[in-house]
């Protein structure tokens, strides 16, 4: 099950301003944010790569985010925004260790497919050393992004106490 269009559309907000709000902890590789009071409050942790690589002249910013909005009930979403419009019906592959996830795209960022999935990819994200996504621009360029865990554990841990999620 995908998640709703207003899950998207708040996603897509948020991501046109990664590390807006106000930065509640920096861990390593990956800051924690806060934003908002109350029912409206969201809580997000963001990194960048470590490395990018791909055949390519031009490409705008590149990161993850994991956010809590839990007015919407919402916990532990995971976006992947490549910094360029991914190949319309394309899929980004994400490697921790031995375990892949496979995400769905939608203009230039990637979403798992169901809150079970994020809920277990930020697990394996917790637990992991290095991530490698892989996607495909729209005009078929290979990219692969590596970024560093450390830090996330700390970082996940703050954003769930500032938005009470457990």
């Amino acid at each position: 099950m995908r998640y709703s269009a207003t899950a998207l559309i708040c996603g897509v907000l948020l991501a046109a301003t990664p590390v807006s709000g106000k930065q509640i902890g920096a861990f390593k590789n990956w800051s924690a944010h806060s934003e908002g009071k109350g029912k409206s409050r969201t809580c997000w942790i963001h990194s960048k790569p470590d490395k990018d690589v791909g055949k390519y002249k031009k490409r705008g910013s590149i990161y993850t985010l994991i956010t809590h909005r839990p007015g919407e009930k919402t916990v532990n979403q995971v976006q992947f925004t490549a910094g360029y419009e991914y190949k319309k019906g394309s899929s980004v592959q994400v490697a921790i260790g031995t375990k892949k996830f496979e995400l769905f795209t939608n203009a230039d960022t990637a979403w798992a497919r169901s809150k079970k999935d994020d809920a277990a990819l930020v697990s394996t994200m917790r637990s992991g050393a290095t991530m490698i996504v892989t996607g495909r621009s729209s005009r078929g360029t290979r990219t692969k992004d590596t970024y560093s865990l450390s830090g996330i554990s700390a970082a996940h841990k703050t954003i769930g106490k500032a938005c009470g999620v457990k």
